[in-house]
């Protein structure tokens, strides 16, 4: 039996992708990072599947002093088998609009953070020769496909799947798998796949994506006999090629 750890998980992808790993069998429990809304509704979906849970504050955009410190309180469940990092903030706005702070939440939101957490689980990873490691890009990250008003966003998602991709060189051999979900245009985060059958979007595939499609992606990654896939990028994007266009007012 295994253990995972999902950061950002109290909302969003990176919840569904936390109760769809406890639904696989695979593990005896999975935790959760969340930042400022609590995760006891992730936490009783977890156990409802029999999987033990828990729960623990980790402020991704803090110092890196106290995020280490909070990441390692987080592990003392550990060891940790797998690493879903959830976390990764959005702005969407114009160059011309960005500020200073918004280059430092899109860069410590979703790069640093990436960092921290995989040096948090990579030691454990190592000593146990056995680990698996999914972080989140954007659509098109890792051709660095432009968007407008994805500026900050886009460019930092493209040094996650970068960073990512050169990790899994450096850990193969180690028996450590790293690997990249980009999701595509998923704007209801709480829609089951058998609502979204139901409905349309603009995309090849004709239907909404759902947190359960994001799920499956990192079920595939996460399994322990997929050890022969490591610096992929799957999109989970119903097929579609561009990021979604700012909403009216963002951009």
């Amino acid at each position: 039996m295994m253990r995972a750890l999902v950061t950002g998980a109290a909302t969003g992808l990176a919840r569904g992708v936390a109760i769809g790993l406890a639904q696989t069998g695979w593990f005896e429990r999975v935790a959760v990072t969340y930042r400022q809304t609590p995760a006891d509704e992730v936490l009783t979906r977890i156990a409802e599947t029999g999987v033990a849970a828990s729960a623990h504050r980790v402020e991704f955009l803090g110092d890196e002093a106290s995020v280490v410190a909070a990441l390692d309180a987080a592990l003392v469940d550990g060891p940790y088998d797998v690493l879903v990092h959830g976390v990764g903030p959005m702005t969407i706005k114009r160059f011309e609009k960005t500020t200073a702070e918004d280059y430092r939440e899109m860069f410590d939101g979703n790069v640093r953070s990436a960092i921290l957490a995989a040096r948090a689980v990579l030691p454990s990873m190592r000593e146990r020769g056995f680990g698996r490691i999914v972080v989140f890009g954007m659509n098109g990250s890792s051709i660095t496909r432009p968007a407008k008003g994805f500026s900050l966003h886009l460019a930092a998602k493209s040094a996650l799947v970068a960073f990512a991709r050169t990790l899994a060189l450096e850990e193969g051999a180690r028996g450590i798998t790293v690997n990249v979900v980009e999701p595509g245009d998923i704007r209801d985060k709480t829609l089951s796949r058998a609502e979204a059958l139901t409905r349309t979007a603009p995309n090849p595939r004709g239907r909404p994506g759902t947190a359960e499609d994001v799920a499956s992606a990192v079920r595939f990654f996460s399994d322990p006999a997929n050890d022969f896939v490591t610096g992929a990028v799957l999109a989970v994007t119903g097929g579609l090629q561009t990021a979604a266009e700012p909403k009216a007012g963002q951009a």
